[in-house]
C-alpha cells in the first residue's frame, strides 16, 4: 500500500493532558505537510489550531472525552462550542455506563442528538471496545447505525487497549453500509496501518504514524 494512502487515512493525534500550544502547533503542521486526514486535538486548542491552518487541513476534537459519563446536555453543548471554534470532525465518548445498564435508547438518544448538533460535520463514535462485551460492540454497531453516524470509532487510547483486528472485522459485519470505521489505540507501525486498512478502518487515530514517516526522511535531509 502507498504510503500516501495511508497517511491520507490517518488523523493526526495529540490529546495528552500535558499538551501545550506549541505541540499542538507542530501536529497540525505535521498533519499539513504529510496530508493526513485531520488533526485530533483537545477542544481548548480548537480556534487556535484552526485559526492556524484555516483550509488545509481539518481539525477533529473529542467530546465527552475520555470516559463518556458527562451528561447529553453537557456534550451537545461541548459540540456546538467546538463546531463554533472551527471544528470540521467531532469524535464523542458514549456513555458506557448507560449501554451496560441495557438502556440503548438513551445512548441512541445521545448519538442523535450530537450528529443533529454536528449536522453536515462528521461525527465519529467512540465506543471503547476494550470495555465491552462482543454482544454489546453489535448492539454498538447497530445504534451508531440508527443514529446516522459517520463512523464507528473502537478507542480512546485512554483505557486498557486500544484497536484490535478482530474488533474491526466484527464492526465490518454489523455496521450498516453507510458507517465507517475508526481504529484508534495501539497502531505503532506502517504494518499495523496497512492491516487495519485492508480489515476496513476507513480511519486511523495515530500520533505514530507521522513520526515513522519523519524518522524515515530524517537521514534524507527533508525534515
Amino acid at each position: 500500500m502507498n504510503i500516501n494512502e495511508i497517511l491520507s487515512k490517518v488523523d493526526h493525534t495529540l490529546l495528552a493532558q500535558t499538551s501545550t500550544w506549541e505541540q499542538i502547533k507542530q501536529t497540525c503542521d505535521d498533519a499539513v505537510k504529510y496530508k493526513a486526514a485531520s488533526a485530533c486535538i483537545p477542544p481548548s486548542f480548537v480556534k487556535r489550531a484552526k485559526e492556524h491552518v484555516g483550509e488545509n487541513l481539518a481539525i477533529c476534537t473529542v467530546i465527552g472525552f475520555p470516559n463518556g459519563y458527562m451528561t447529553t446536555p453537557v456534550k451537545v453543548f461541548e459540540t456546538k462550542a467546538a463546531l463554533e471554534d472551527g471544528a470540521d470532525e467531532i469524535d464523542m465518548v458514549i456513555n458506557i455506563g448507560d449501554l451496560k445498564d441495557g438502556n440503548h435508547e438513551a445512548v441512541l438518544s445521545e448519538i442523535s442528538q450530537i450528529k443533529a448538533a454536528c449536522g453536515e460535520k462528521i461525527l465519529k463514535v467512540i465506543i471503547e471496545t476494550c470495555l465491552l462485551t462482543e454482544e454489546e460492540m453489535i448492539v454498538m454497531c447497530d445504534l451508531v447505525t440508527r443514529a446516522k453516524a459517520d463512523y464507528i470509532k473502537t478507542s480512546t487510547g485512554f483505557s486498557t487497549s486500544g484497536a484490535k483486528r478482530e474488533d474491526i472485522i466484527l464492526f465490518r459485519k454489523h455496521l450498516g453500509e453507510n458507517v465507517k470505521i475508526k481504529a484508534a489505540g495501539g497502531i505503532s507501525s506502517l504494518e499495523d496501518a496497512e492491516e487495519f486498512i485492508a480489515l476496513g478502518a476507513d480511519r486511523l487515530g495515530t500520533s505514530r504514524i507521522i513520526k515513522i514517516v519523519k524518522n524515515e526522511e530524517a537521514p534524507k535531509g527533508t525534515y
